[in-house]
């Protein structure tokens, strides 16, 4: 009996064996995916997709990488074409020109030159220093909201003694001890800005530690460390991100309160807040020796508070895409 006749069949082809047509009709078209799975998304892609469309914060990133590339380029072309920072090649005073497009200062230096390495000092403090507090913050804020008990009050009544003091003063009275100095100032400003990173890190912490995924990584037997730097850290990062971003506008005008006041970055070196302490005497006939630099302050702290602002936005897992 042939196979159309025992199976029933109303061709010729054989039970469970396939033609080379519907084996071509049956394979996924090129470049498609087999199983139908949406594109993988991370909170990372999405922030970067609601960044872009922030123009403010786009505006600041290009800022932001403005001053650091003039910043960290400025050995190559400065010297040779506006002077150094400390040379006195010039009339004193000059008005702004062509040749000189921020003026000369009191003793013929150029100002746009000292703007540019004052930027080196500033954008260095504003980093490391921030680093440091950021540390300090995260390790201090993990211990006190995932073991809680004594270690949160312990951290948390240190905190709040760090913060009951004025910020500003109480680097003031550190570098008084320590002395002045830019290494000093790193050190100063880092290790006293911990406190408020600890406390929004803690917070983070404390709405992220009662999740599943963390007491079924603990029913797993996994050590402490591993669920802090596994499974706590990355889905509390986000607020720090932003925190981090903003303080380091923050410890900018630090650094510059501190120079104007004598107790930062040591003359004739420059920096923002030494160029608008010398430029203060001349505001009523040079003004330009004062507002250039308080400029180059305003806008980098600026950029800074909007792209942290941006960031805000943009890591904000509850924000749904337009």
């Amino acid at each position: 009996m042939s196979l159309k006749k025992k199976h029933g069949l109303g061709s010729e082809t054989a039970v469970g064996v396939e033609t080379p047509e519907q084996a071509r009709a049956a394979a996924p078209a090129e470049g498609s995916n087999p199983d139908n799975a949406a594109p993988v998304r991370t909170l990372w892609g999405d922030a970067w997709k609601r960044l872009k469309r922030n123009k403010l914060a786009i505006v600041a990133v290009v800022w932001i990488a403005f001053i650091v590339l003039v910043a960290v380029t400025a050995d190559l072309w400065v010297p040779q074409t506006l002077g150094g920072p400390t040379e006195q090649l010039y009339d004193v005073r000059m008005p702004m020109s062509a040749q000189h497009p921020f003026g000369t200062d009191q003793i013929g230096r150029d100002v746009l030159s000292r703007v540019i390495y004052g930027a080196r000092i500033s954008l260095a403090v504003g980093l490391l220093a921030t680093a440091i507090s950021t540390i300090i913050g995260l390790v201090m804020g993990a211990l006190a909201a995932y073991y809680g008990g004594i270690w949160d009050t312990i951290i948390m009544r240190l905190a709040d003694i760090f913060l009951a003091f004025p910020y500003t003063l109480f680097v003031i009275v550190m570098l008084a001890v320590i002395g002045s100095g830019i290494q000093n100032v790193f050190f100063a400003i880092g290790v006293l800005g911990w406190p408020s990173i600890a406390r929004v890190f803690r917070s983070a912490i404390l709405s992220v530690k009662s999740n599943d995924y963390v007491d079924a990584a603990r029913a797993m037997g996994a050590s402490d460390f591993r669920i802090i730097t596994r499974h706590i850290f990355p889905n509390s990062v986000a607020s720090i991100v932003v925190y981090a971003t903003m303080n380091i506008g923050g410890a900018i005008l630090t650094e510059a309160a501190l120079s104007f006041l004598g107790m930062g970055v040591t003359p004739p070196n420059p920096s923002w807040g030494i160029l608008i302490q010398d430029g203060q005497k001349f505001l009523a006939t040079q003004p330009w020796l004062m507002i250039m630099p308080g400029l180059a302050i305003l806008s980098t702290v600026l950029a800074f508070t909007l792209l942290g602002d941006g960031l805000r936005d943009a890591l904000d897992v509850k924000m749904k895409d337009a």
